[in-house]
């Protein structure tokens, strides 16, 4: 297999392949919402490609004049685009959560922000306020029959799939209690739908959620770790859930006071361990790798993860394929996101760990020293060992930088594929979506929503997953530009326009 030589490409972009001028362009609100066939398209649809992309990521980044601290406080704004016989249809809408509704009406921020946010009035119209607002920003995925937006820190809402009209709150049919959080990663394997609450304090308790493909919660097991625990995302194995607790302290004074976010407060612990937790899935069955059928903890080198690319068994070890960073970058009060200095910080790198339960070791190596996020595997391959990864990624092979590439790594070879839409656009998230019958696990396409600094405007761009040297097989050009969103899925549903 052939791979992308940067160095051949070297002389067409500077060493820096960006500006951070035309990076801030994706993070200016779209206040609009739409609803249109895109007719504006470079290349061909595959005819074979059938479904609906969802995708979900803070939209609405001010109210009168009064801008969120960080992009994570964002409403969350869903975008569908749906494929049907070589046509695309586009449609958006933001999340009427009840907090959007009221921020609507008052056209003002009535909320503080997780990750900083404050309401306008300073310290003291901050002060002792601990309610915060549902902005259901950062998952959305269709499962069992209904379109849920997720929100790691509280329960999802519902949505009409064919109008993304918000319906209300979804209690798993009466499983989630008012306030019950629901994390936004599920993972997805043997037709389950796994995903994960937290409840962090001096302990953290973390529960489990297993839902059948008709959207029943079949199983949930709740379990208590020592110690305060920031988790975003977790990684499954048929056996296993396994979660990073990373090395993290929080001091909720000032948020107490009115000082700071919330996330502001949380520091992080240089030299302190890493600590991989691993809870049974089935507490019912007999357990081949840990023998009490408990949650064991192991400890690796200090770092933190946000996000976990995949997990396997093979040969009593469990495998764990993570993006990994030096360290948590600390919020500060009154900066300013959009002057994010990339040069400054450690890149996001992809590990595998290896963990031997027999004698409670852990081995690490890297694989991929190249600034990546944002990873996707074939969807039958969550879970299993597999050879193919996709991730966004920085344009030059080293230091820090915004993603504009989708890079792809065989894991069995070490062949690499990279795709860049550098100088001028910005990448999200990558989508694998398999072809139908496929016999070959990178047989499928790659779907992510680009940027396009010149045109101010985004472009979803449909690229061939077994070769990404060719470039994109159409680029669907649409109206306006998409702020730099969070996380999507696809369904082979179609729910678009039924005018046809």
């Amino acid at each position: 297999m052939q791979t992308f030589q940067l160095d051949e490409h070297a002389s067409t972009f500077p060493v820096k392949s960006y500006n951070r001028a035309d990076w801030q362009g994706g993070y200016e609100s779209l206040k609009e919402e739409f609803d249109y066939w895109i007719d504006d398209i470079e290349g061909q649809i595959p005819k074979e490609l059938q479904g609906t992309l969802f995708r979900n990521g803070p939209g609405l980044f001010d109210r009168n004049n009064h801008r969120v601290q960080h992009p994570f406080d964002g409403d969350g704004m869903i975008c569908a685009i749906a494929f049907q016989n070589g046509s695309a249809h586009f449609r958006n809408r933001y999340v009427r959560t009840a907090g959007f509704v009221e921020e609507e009406k008052a056209g003002k921020f009535l909320y503080r922000g997780v990750f900083g946010t404050q309401k306008p009035g300073g310290w003291l119209a901050n002060a002792f306020d601990f309610k915060l607002k549902n902005i259901a920003n950062t998952q959305v995925i269709y499962w069992g029959g209904k379109l849920l937006a997720l929100w790691e820190a509280a329960e999802p809402h519902r949505l009409d799939p064919h109008t993304l009209e918000t319906l209300g709150i979804d209690s798993l049919d009466g499983v989630l209690q008012p306030g019950d959080a629901f994390a936004a990663h599920p993972r997805i394997d043997s037709n389950r739908l796994v995903n994960f609450a937290i409840k962090p304090g001096l302990s953290t308790t973390i529960t489990i959620y297993e839902l059948d493909e008709t959207g029943k919660v079949v199983q949930r097991h709740a379990h208590s770790v020592p110690g305060f625990a920031f988790i975003h995302d977790f990684a499954i194995t048929p056996n296993y859930c396994i979660f990073f607790q990373n090395p993290v302290t929080f001091n909720p004074l000032p948020f107490v006071l009115g000082w700071q976010g919330a996330g502001e407060c949380v520091k992080f612990r240089p030299g302190e361990p890493t600590r991989i937790i691993i809870i049974p899935r089935h507490t019912d069955v007999e357990d081949s790798l840990i023998k009490n059928r408990q949650v064991q903890i192991f400890e690796t080198q200090s770092g933190f993860v946000f996000h976990h690319a995949n997990a396997f068994e093979q040969d009593d070890k469990i495998y764990i394929d993570s993006i990994c960073y030096e360290s948590l970058p600390t919020v500060e009060p009154n900066s300013d996101y959009r002057q994010t200095d990339f040069e400054a910080l450690s890149p996001g790198q992809l590990w595998r760990f290896e963990l031997k339960p027999e004698n409670k070791t852990v081995g690490s190596q890297i694989l991929e020293s190249r600034c990546c996020e944002f990873p996707s595997v074939h969807p039958a391959k969550v879970g299993q060992p597999y050879r193919y990864l996709y991730l966004g990624a920085a344009h030059a092979d080293g230091g820090n930088a915004p993603l504009q590439a989708i890079l792809k790594i065989d894991l069995t070879s070490g062949d690499r594929q990279l795709w860049s839409a550098a100088p001028q656009g910005f990448v999200s998230e990558p989508v694998f979506v398999p072809r139908s019958n496929a016999d070959k696990e990178d047989d499928g396409w790659l779907l992510t929503v680009v940027y396009d600094s010149i045109r101010d405007r985004s472009d979803v761009v449909i690229l061939d997953a077994r070769d990404l040297n060719q470039g994109p097989l159409a680029r669907l050009h649409l109206k306006h530009h998409i702020p730099y969103g969070l996380h999507g899925s696809f369904t082979p549903e179609i729910f678009g326009s039924t005018d046809v």
